[in-house]
């Protein structure tokens, strides 16, 4: 079967909940999951979108949200001081281990996104993100290479292929699945990815 698409912006909490769910998920009907951050922003201004927050009422309501989905979810969650955090540093630093190390990519992000969303540490900081994927593997050198590798042209150019592809694919928020091209936007889809796996399981 062919693997299940999982987009998502590391700054998104939505899409951290969908990342603690939807391998498991999956697997649960032999499916495998392919991850592919994006920034989400970039996505939404090449679609001719407008951002996810940019009205105050929208605002209020989507952060109680964010703290009732992670409750009802199950899943530890309390909202950033920076937020939403830039989060190219981490989508690159993905990408480059997803082409070096692909067994550490999947658990590097999940890595980041706790940090981020349970802990609250600042994923937008070079040296974080440094630090992380130096915890997580040696494949991409010591923490001042990976620091000079996420500045680098072939970094920016992973992500903005991968930005490029998921516009490509209508990709207008996160976390989006797409399972054998039918698209799911929002971790509230969950039962409807359910009964779509099940289905063709």
């Amino acid at each position: 079967m062919p693997p299940i698409d999982f987009y998502f912006d590391f700054a998104s909490p939505y899409g951290y909940f969908m990342s603690e769910k939807i391998d498991a998920l999956a697997a649960e009907r032999g499916r495998r999951v392919t991850w592919r951050p994006i920034l989400l922003f970039a996505a939404l201004r090449a679609l001719g979108l407008p951002p996810p927050f940019e009205h105050p009422v929208k605002l209020e309501y989507i952060t109680a949200d964010f703290a009732r989905s992670a409750r009802f979810l199950g899943l530890g969650y309390r909202l950033p001081p920076a937020f939403p955090a830039l989060t190219q540093q981490a989508a690159r630093a993905f990408y480059l281990l997803n082409r070096q190390a692909p067994a550490d990519a999947v658990p590097f992000a999940q890595a980041a996104l706790r940090a981020y969303f349970r802990d609250g540490q600042d994923i937008a900081s070079n040296d974080m993100v440094a630090q992380m994927v130096c915890e997580q593997t040696e494949a991409l050198g010591d923490a001042a290479a990976v620091r000079d590798a996420l500045q680098s042209a072939d970094a920016k150019t992973l992500l903005q292929d991968a930005i490029t592809a998921a516009v490509e694919n209508k990709v207008f928020g996160s976390p989006f699945v797409v399972i054998d091209g039918e698209p799911f936007f929002g971790v509230d889809r969950l039962p409807q990815i359910a009964q779509k796996l099940a289905a063709t399981a």
